[in-house]
């Protein structure tokens, strides 16, 4: 399975989404589309927790505070499945492993993967 999870009103979404080769991806919009309870446990069956999947540099999440408080694991999955901004993205799924968000790291061994 190749898929990937990405917000389109993303530049750095965008500009990733440029430089991957997407043959073959499904592609999901999170505003428009917005991730499901099964889809975001399936991602989670592939990291070691919610929180890898939680983006911390999210406008709300200054807004709210969520910094100064004490998220529980299953905390992070409800913010995730409440806001579509909390997702860290893009999120790439290539057979059974994930790639998440946008650091150069990440992007640099997904597209050795996809060669």
């Amino acid at each position: 399975m190749k898929k990937v999870y990405f917000l389109q009103t993303c530049d750095t979404c965008r500009r990733i989404l440029k430089e991957v080769n997407l043959d073959g991806f499904e592609k999901q919009e999170i505003k428009t589309n917005p991730i499901t309870v099964a889809q975001l446990e399936e991602m989670r069956a592939m990291t070691t927790d919610y929180e890898s999947l939680f983006n911390k540099r999210a406008k709300l999440y200054r807004e709210m505070d969520l910094k100064n408080q004490n998220l529980s694991d299953k905390d992070y999955k409800q913010y995730i499945l409440d806001e579509y901004t909390f997702l860290k993205r893009p999120v790439f799924i290539v057979d059974n492993e994930i790639f998440i968000g946008n650091s150069k790291k990440v992007v640099e061994t997904l597209k050795s993967k996809l060669v």
